[in-house]
């Protein structure tokens, strides 16, 4: 049960009417439902979800009055508790889960924030507490700012979510190697982030050195990300914290990164790629593969190395 003192509950929802709006279908008893909990916590007029194999036995235990699950996992369910069954069960719990505590947020600048001359900031908008805009920042409407945000040669769309500390704008890093010492390169393009993006707490986006950084619809982005000056990331896009893209790479749509991947400069990455955590990227990698290790490589190659040295170091049984 979420802390009252900081989530308002807008629930109790009949669960025939919480089913049409989240897309499942009701199996057991009608009755309304008062929140939403964890399977190992949930009680009494609670609503839960199932939705990996790796909690079976607290879907076999739970007390909770009502859980969404697959149809296929409806046999796991105990006895008096209702379903609702979903094919996808994790995006109906998240549903259910905005119905209860649907998160808005009030349209409006906080009083302390500083904005530059000649930015153009939405009516819908919503901006908190500290944040800077700079002169001719564009912010599309409903987005929201989080606190201490930094904006500055942005242009950004509309239903843009930018969380606490994060910085877009400043200067790439951008210089020319000397032996007298480095000549800072002006960095004179913007960063352009299109509708329905989402960039997490104290994330980094460097704007271009010429042509712009641009952040492709309907991408996510996880707190503590830095993104270079000149990246180009496609749309639906998912990077996961403490990731760090170059400068000049391209993600194409519906590339996925996971935590503390690292791409170098001036790559190319396909359509549909996915980087696994921790993973070194060196070079260009095609639409639809999948990668591993550092430097990265196709995973099945790398779990062959991997074969491969465990062998050479696993000592033989002694006859």
């Amino acid at each position: 049960m979420a802390d009252p003192r900081f989530f308002n509950n807008h629930g109790p929802f009949k669960l025939s009417v919480l089913a049409e709006q989240i897309g499942a279908e009701l199996s057991g008893d009608d009755f309304e439902v008062l929140d939403v909990a964890a399977l190992d916590v949930a009680g009494a007029g609670e609503l839960s979800f199932f939705d990996n194999v790796k909690y079976k036995a607290q879907f076999e235990a739970t007390k909770a009055a009502v859980v969404i699950c697959h149809p296929d996992a409806a046999e796991f369910a105990p006895a008096g508790v209702s379903l609702l069954l979903s094919k996808s069960p994790y995006k109906s719990y998240a549903l259910a889960a905005q119905a209860f505590y649907p998160q808005t947020h009030v349209a409006g600048i906080h009083e302390s924030v500083i904005i530059g001359e000649g930015a153009q900031i939405a009516d819908t908008a919503c901006i908190e507490a500290g944040a800077i805009i700079g002169p001719n920042v564009v912010i599309g409407e409903h987005c929201y700012i989080g606190a201490n945000a930094v904006i500055s040669h942005a242009i950004i769309g509309a239903h843009v979510r930018i969380y606490r500390g994060v910085c877009i704008g400043q200067d790439g890093f951008g210089f020319a190697p000397d032996p007298s010492g480095f000549v800072k390169v002006p960095q004179l393009g913007r960063v352009v982030i299109e509708d329905h993006v989402e960039i997490g707490a104290n994330t980094t986006i460097d704007r271009g050195a010429g042509p712009d950084t641009v952040i492709g619809q309907g991408t996510w982005i996880d707190n503590l990300v830095q993104i270079g000056h000149n990246v180009k990331i496609g749309k639906g896009c998912v990077i996961v914290s403490q990731v760090g893209i170059s400068g000049s790479t391209v993600l194409e749509d519906y590339v996925m990164i996971g935590g503390q991947g690292g791409l170098a400069g001036h790559l190319h990455i396909g359509m549909g790629a996915k980087i696994a955590a921790q993973s070194g990227v060196m070079r260009d990698i095609p639409a639809g593969e999948e990668h591993m290790g550092s430097p990265s490589m196709p995973i099945k190659q790398y779990m062959r190395q991997v074969a491969a040295l465990k062998r050479l170091i696993t000592p033989k049984k002694k006859a």
